[in-house]
């Protein structure tokens, strides 16, 4: 993909965001039951952390239990405001995941839920996992999750109409990017990840891979369903 055209979806993801802010923090008031151990059994009293993407702030009361130094950041004003509001005790900033603004070996743990599948290019994917792993310590943890975006018919019939759309020279995008509607919103970006890719590209970053899996989440009935609301995870060591 070339560099100005990965620009411009970054910068249009952010103003998405700030477009259905109100809309987006209201769906996502709750935190899912099936993502708690990635919390639960990880983080260590008087930590820093890092909650990168932290959007409105929703997983602040899940650090907050462990007692540890949290910093929560976002590129969405909008987001960032809700959170304030919503926890004026927490310490929340708006920033740019791929030029941080924190020195090296700072934090223990940077988490980062849902949001690298908003990161387009390879390049600037490498980028943002080699600024997290410039601000962590020395055996700091990296814990992320995407989307497993395959799992759904809608999102599986747009990755093979942007392929042909690509091999025939109609598409600015890589392989495994999509456009779609969501959340009202028209042409929002998003990588469809395998896990395989994502492993590599968190080897390729440096990282030493300590466990990986799949999260289906939602309601019992959602989970028996065909198409379940899935979730790659991996939790990678500096």
């Amino acid at each position: 993909m070339e560099e100005n055209y990965a620009e411009y979806l970054l910068k249009k993801t952010t103003q998405d965001y700030n477009l259905i802010a109100e809309q987006f923090s209201r769906a996502r008031d709750k935190i899912w039951r099936e993502m708690r151990f990635l919390f639960d059994g990880y983080l260590l009293e008087g930590e820093k952390v890092l909650d990168l993407g932290c959007g409105n702030g929703r997983f602040y009361e899940l650090f907050q239990k462990k007692n540890v130094d949290y910093i929560g950041v976002d590129s969405s004003e909008k987001l960032i405001e809700i959170a304030k509001k919503r926890y004026p005790k927490g310490r929340f900033q708006v920033a740019n995941a791929l030029n941080l603004p924190f020195p090296n070996n700072f934090f223990d743990k940077v988490y980062v839920i849902a949001v690298f599948h908003h990161i387009p290019s390879q390049e600037f994917r490498l980028q943002f996992l080699r600024e997290i792993k410039r601000v962590l310590k020395k055996e700091g943890l990296l814990i992320l999750t995407v989307w497993n975006l395959w799992q759904k018919i809608r999102t599986g019939k747009l990755i093979f109409k942007f392929a042909f759309k690509k091999i025939f020279g109609g598409s600015k995008l890589d392989f495994k990017d999509i456009l779609m509607k969501w959340e009202g919103l028209e042409n929002c970006y998003f990588h469809c990840f395998m896990m395989g890719e994502l492993a590599g590209l968190i080897k390729i970053a440096g990282f030493k891979i300590k466990r990986s899996g799949e999260i289906l989440v939602g309601s019992e009935k959602a989970r028996k369903e065909k198409w379940p609301n899935s979730n790659f995870y991996i939790i990678a060591e500096k």
